[in-house]
């Protein structure tokens, strides 16, 4: 009998060309179904729950996958295919969830954090962007709230995608320092593609003065790319969560 579970991983994005199988880069993806293909000596695919572009990080990223049976050790079997994966991808947890279970559908929020820099660290090079510079995070905060008053985010989102719909509901953003790294976390039901990174180089340009939060609101209402800031390197871009209803796990997280 098939068996479907969760799985949740994460990955240092550096090496990769995201977390979607393409042609023209490796990816997380492929590396996973390559190591458990290997594993259980089967040609196995697994879907995630959503894709992270080219040098983006996960903390916690969840895809699902379909096995012949159940597993019977859960530990052991995270340890064997931790063995075949490469330093920079990790599986942590594998749960078993009911058969019509979506990793990507399913899905009731996602969380990302944003993290940056103003001094030159060695150790956070390739963990957060570097801007050098003052800048004002009381304002950048006040101007990230407006974002809870909309739901078409248009003007952060990447030209030509291939979304149904720009529309999504953020119920989190905000800057917080942890010692030398100011970071920005976001959360929402959904988030289109190089949005959080759209967002985050807008809010850098209020942050320094050359906009103002008024500014920030005809960016967003305005519903065009070419309105809003730059988007941010993806080094400094992590996924940190993904949430489900309780219902679809066979056991409690």
């Amino acid at each position: 009998m098939v068996q479907r579970y969760f799985m949740y991983i994460s990955y240092n994005g550096k090496n990769y060309h995201g977390w979607q199988i393409q042609p023209n880069g490796i990816s997380v993806q492929e590396i996973l179904e390559k190591a458990l293909t290997t594993l259980l000596r089967n040609l196995t695919t697994v879907v995630g729950a959503g894709r992270t572009d080219a040098g983006v990080h996960a903390r916690e990223m969840i895809a699902h996958v379909d096995f012949n049976e159940a597993i019977a050790d859960a530990e052991h079997f995270i340890y064997k295919l931790n063995s075949l994966l490469p330093n920079d991808i990790a599986i942590h947890r594998i749960l078993p969830v009911c058969a019509d279970a979506h990793a990507r559908f399913d899905a009731v929020s996602r969380s990302y954090e944003y993290w940056l820099t103003s001094e030159k660290d060695p150790f956070l090079y390739d963990w957060a962007a570097r801007v050098p510079g003052e800048l004002d995070f009381e304002v950048m905060n006040r101007a990230a709230r407006l974002l809870f008053h909309y739901s078409d985010f248009t003007s952060f989102s990447k030209l030509h995608s291939d979304a149904k719909t720009n529309n999504c509901t953020i119920s989190n953003a905000r800057w917080q320092q942890r010692d030398n790294v100011w970071i920005f976390s976001i959360t929402a039901d959904r988030f289109l593609r190089n949005m959080v990174r759209a967002i985050v180089g807008t809010l850098l340009e209020v942050g320094r003065g050359k906009l103002s939060e008024d500014d920030f609101r005809s960016i967003i209402e305005a519903r065009n790319r070419c309105r809003a800031g730059v988007s941010v390197p993806a080094k400094g871009l992590y996924l940190t969560k993904v949430e489900y209803n309780e219902d679809i796990f066979f056991v409690k997280k």
